[in-house]
């Protein structure tokens, strides 16, 4: 185990016992995102990195764990803040590229 894995593991235990101690949600304490899906018509992504793409049919959002692609058409960004974002038109689909190892 290397230096990074040791200190991921480490500050992962801390969190664990966080949450146990406050009974608090793992998004308010990381930069784990959490997305609340409303239908076919919103997405609300919340702890995101930034927008990668953003066109009227594709919407690509970076998170700290992966890249969220959201197809469909008449999308449109509405109340954007610095840790959530929310998506609104004909959501045909929502696809996830995970590109950090959680599991470590």
């Amino acid at each position: 185990m290397n230096l990074n894995e040791r200190d991921l593991t480490m500050k992962k235990r801390k969190y664990n016992k966080i949450d146990k101690i406050l009974e608090l949600p793992q998004e308010v304490y990381s930069n784990i995102p959490k997305m609340i899906i409303t239908g076919f018509d919103e997405i609300i992504i919340e702890n995101f990195k930034g927008i990668l793409e953003y066109e009227e049919f594709f919407v690509r959002i970076n998170t700290h764990i992966g890249i969220v692609n959201i197809n469909g058409y008449n999308l449109h960004l509405e109340n954007m803040t610095n840790d959530d974002i929310k998506v609104i038109g004909k959501i045909e689909s929502i696809d996830i590229e995970r590109t950090v190892d959680e599991g470590v």
